[in-house]
Parts: C-alpha cells; sequence; structure tokens
C-alpha cells in the first residue's frame, strides 16, 4: 500500500508542476522580441560544430571528471592535485590551431566544474590555478588565444561546488552520507520512514552551510568571468540537481533547484553583462519563453537527435564517455565514421555538435583526439559547406535509405551524405528538379539517370576514397 501512496503522490506532484509550467509559458525574463533573438542566436545557427574543452585538478587522477564524488574521496586527500597542478605543455595557441583546423568555430572551456577548482584568477577564492605551481590564469590565455584565430569563445561554469565550504551536501556530494547512490530513486525519496530519516542526516551535514553565502560567491565568480575577459559569446551553465519533496510535506535534500540559485537573477545578470550573449539551458527557466537560447541533449544517440527538430538546440558528446581526460578509456573511443556521422546527423536535425577533448594533466590534448581531431578536420576540408548555414532539408525532398540531406536554405543548395554506400540511390520525385550531381571530395561527377519522375544516382564504391562521401545536389 505504501508503495502505492508513494506513486500517487508523485504523479499529483508531476501533473501540478506541469500545469504550472503551462500556467507560466507566457513570462518573459526580458524584452527581447522574437526577431531580435534571431538576429542574436544568427552567427550559432551558422556555424554548427563547436570544441567543448573540460580541464581541471580532475585530469591528474585520469579516472573521470567526477571522481572527486564517485569515490567520495575527501577534501585533505583531493588536495593533492591541487598541490602539484602544473600542466607545463599547456599552449592555448596550439589548441586554438588545432580546433580551427578541424573546422570548429566555436570553443567553450570549463572556467570551474564540480570539483570548484577555478582556471581564472578570480579573486573570491584561493582555490584556483594562479594559486598552484602552474601559477596561471588558463581562461585569460584561452579567450585570447582563440579570439586571435577568429574563434567564438563560451565559458562552462558549474552552478554546483564541491569544494565550497557553504555549498550544501545533496546527492551527489562526495559528503553525501553512508553508501547512498549518485541519484536517489524517486520511490526511495518519496517513502516516508527513509525520506524522514534522511532528511536528518542531510540536515546535520548541512547545519553550518549557508546556501546565501555560496550564492553570493557564484554570482561575483559570473560577474566576474563576464567582465574581466572582454566580449564573451556563450554562457554554458551545469546544473540545477532537481530538489524533490517528501510525502507530508517532509522536505528532502537531494538537490537544488533554480530557486536555491536564484536562477532567475542569475540569467538577468549575465543579459546586463552580456546582452549579446548566448546562455543554455541548464539554469532551468524553461517556463519563460525565453528562460533559455538552446538546448543541450547530452551523449544522445543519433536516432534520438531527430526528436529536437523545431528548436534551438546543441549536442554536446564526448570521444569516449568522459568528459575529463580519462587514461584507461580505450574501449569506448568513437570511430572516425561514428564522430563525423554524428556531426552530419546533428546538422540534419537542424543542431549543432559540440565536440569535447579532455587535455592530459600535462596540458595537452592525447594522441587519441589528435587523431581525431585530425581526421574531422581532413573531412571539413573538402564537405564543410554541407554543414556550416546548413539546416532541415524542405519536406519535398527525402533522402533515401542509409543517407542523410542538409540544406543550405540562403544558398539553395542541397547535400546528400552517404552514411551506407551503395551502388545506387533512389531520389524520388527528382526527376524535374535536379540538374547536375558531384562527389564534393573531388568534384567529379555522380552519373545519374531518369526512373520514371525519379533520378537514380550511380556509384562504385571502390572508386570513392572519403569516409563519409557527400553529393552536392545542383538543382534546377
Amino acid at each position: 500500500m505504501k508503495h502505492y501512496l508513494s506513486l500517487f503522490f508523485a504523479l499529483l506532484l508531476t501533473s501540478s508542476t506541469a500545469l504550472k509550467a503551462q500556467e507560466q509559458q507566457a513570462m518573459r525574463l526580458g524584452s527581447e522580441t522574437p526577431e531580435e533573438k534571431e538576429q542574436r542566436m544568427a552567427w550559432w545557427k551558422q556555424d554548427r560544430f563547436g570544441m567543448f574543452i573540460h580541464f581541471g585538478l580532475y585530469a591528474m587522477p585520469a579516472r573521470h571528471e567526477w571522481v572527486k564524488t564517485l569515490e567520495k574521496i575527501p577534501e585533505e586527500h583531493y588536495d593533492k592535485y591541487f598541490q602539484h597542478f602544473n600542466p607545463e605543455n599547456y599552449d592555448a595557441k596550439e589548441w586554438a590551431k588545432q580546433a580551427k583546423e578541424a573546422g570548429m568555430k566555436y570553443v567553450v572551456m570549463t572556467t570551474k566544474h564540480h570539483e570548484g577548482f577555478c582556471l581564472f584568477d578570480s579573486k573570491y577564492t584561493d582555490y584556483k590555478s594562479t594559486n598552484t605551481p602552474f601559477g596561471r590564469d588558463l581562461i585569460r590565455e584561452y579567450v585570447d588565444a582563440f579570439r586571435a584565430e577568429g574563434i567564438k569563445v563560451g565559458f562552462y561554469y558549474s552552478i554546483i561546488d564541491w569544494h565550497h565550504p557553504h555549498y550544501p551536501v545533496e546527492a551527489i556530494h562526495p559528503l553525501r552520507p553512508g553508501n547512498f547512490p549518485l541519484y536517489q530513486p524517486f520511490s526511495l525519496a518519496l517513502s516516508w520512514r527513509k525520506s524522514k530519516r534522511n532528511d536528518r542526516r542531510y540536515a546535520e551535514l548541512n547545519k553550518e552551510r549557508n546556501m546565501a553565502i555560496y550564492r553570493e560567491y557564484m554570482f561575483n565568480q559570473v560577474r566576474e568571468l563576464l567582465t574581466n575577459y572582454g566580449e564573451i559569446d556563450v554562457m554554458w551553465f551545469d546544473f540545477s540537481t532537481k530538489k524533490m519533496e517528501g510525502v507530508d510535506g517532509i522536505r528532502s535534500y537531494y538537490g537544488k533547484s533554480q530557486e536555491d540559485y536564484h536562477a532567475e537573477e542569475l540569467q538577468k545578470l549575465v543579459r546586463e553583462l552580456q546582452p549579446g550573449i548566448i546562455i543554455n539551458n541548464r539554469l532551468d527557466l524553461h517556463i519563460y519563453e525565453d528562460g533559455e537560447d538552446f538546448v543541450t541533449p547530452e551523449q544522445v544517440s543519433t536516432k534520438e537527435l531527430k526528436a529536437y527538430r523545431g528548436k534551438n538546440w546543441e549536442t554536446c558528446q564526448t570521444f569516449s564517455g568522459s568528459w575529463g581526460y580519462h587514461r584507461g578509456q580505450d574501449k569506448k573511443w568513437k570511430t572516425e565514421k561514428e564522430l563525423i556521422s554524428l556531426l552530419i546527423t546533428s546538422v540534419a536535425n537542424g543542431g549543432n555538435l559540440l565536440l569535447n577533448v579532455g587535455p592530459t594533466a600535462l596540458g595537452e590534448f592525447d594522441y587519441r583526439a589528435n587523431n581525431a581531431l585530425q581526421r574531422i578536420g581532413h573531412w571539413m576540408r573538402y564537405h564543410s559547406k554541407s554543414i556550416y548555414g546548413c539546416t532541415v532539408a524542405p519536406d519535398q525532398y527525402r533522402a533515401p535509405k542509409g543517407t542523410l540531406l542538409t540544406w543550405n536554405a540562403q544558398t539553395g543548395q542541397l547535400y546528400l551524405h552517404l552514411l551506407k554506400q551503395k551502388k545506387s540511390y533512389r531520389l524520388k520525385n527528382m526527376a524535374r528538379k535536379l540538374l547536375y550531381a558531384e562527389l564534393m571530395h573531388d568534384r567529379s561527377e555522380v552519373q545519374m539517370y531518369v526512373r520514371g519522375n525519379d533520378i537514380v544516382l550511380k556509384l562504385k564504391r571502390k572508386h570513392i576514397n572519403s569516409t563519409v562521401p557527400v553529393v552536392e545536389l545542383h538543382l534546377k
């Protein structure tokens, strides 16, 4: 019976939340018009391909960027990484060069991840790169180097902080009590007795912690980042951890919501300091019409990307499963074709790809990342026109099985990406529309034949030297 009561309350809470969100959908945080937003977002929709960089103390254990909480490492033990942080080979100019050669047009770099360590010279903490043996402001060098290459710059900032003494202990905190898993099952959070007991344990851990003090610290750091480094193009926050409520009004301590972070005020501050900036959705302000500029499906499969058509979206993806450098994670490394297909599928569904690199503790991209970036760059050298400025093809054009179409609305150009290569491809209802077809990587003609209202493209695989060939379709 208790199980069914918990389920009932869960459904009631979910329905109430959904209704509240629907009622507040017309609410707005600012006065920007849809036309002004479209203009502000224009470069982002044009560029389509960006680099994510996750770098921090976690590069030193090299066992996942969440190693501090996955292994519940105490602060005094984790401090050894701070004491020895010295990425002596860090060269932001080299990073910028590699990103540019890979065809990436914008970059987002971690300024502070969940571990709380700052890669910039913040006056509000001693826990920063300038106080390590390295002694330099990595973010200053990053901004200058990427701007010099004509690449737009973005900041990742975690609103979670496992180092700050006033950030509350919650379900993903390294100090969470006992052997609690990282994410509490919803049924556990709604179990009256367990919720009551867990609340007491979390309350004890948090009795000396003050969210208001941490919140002021967070606001001050965001103000620093958006004041001291010139124009910033993207603000990438991460992330509200979703507070739940127990039954009978018993509050749980399993997360923090946008209310705890004063997310509305935080977003307004960002807009005030950087009016042209683009902000992601991870402050959870989706109840406002202008609460987010784009959504961020993370590590989803290519099959799932179609669901985001019609929105401004960017999928963030890793090479191997970890965001920070993970020394032993070879088996999950994506192939060249998988990475290129991911980029194509993102654009074909009207979105962007933010592809992550986790530098080593030396401050270098490791050989696996270098190899992948070089191969992507080689493909982009010949096929970038099918990516930049492209989006979902109009409904009148249908991609044959095993292919994807991208469309440049400005030029009216159509591109056919051959994910699965066959001897022929049938383009339905194209007999009166298609003038000429050619492979992009060498500008060689693709033979085509009329079959009723359709066009059949003829290709021999052994004659195509490209990981994912693309046929440029010239329309009448």
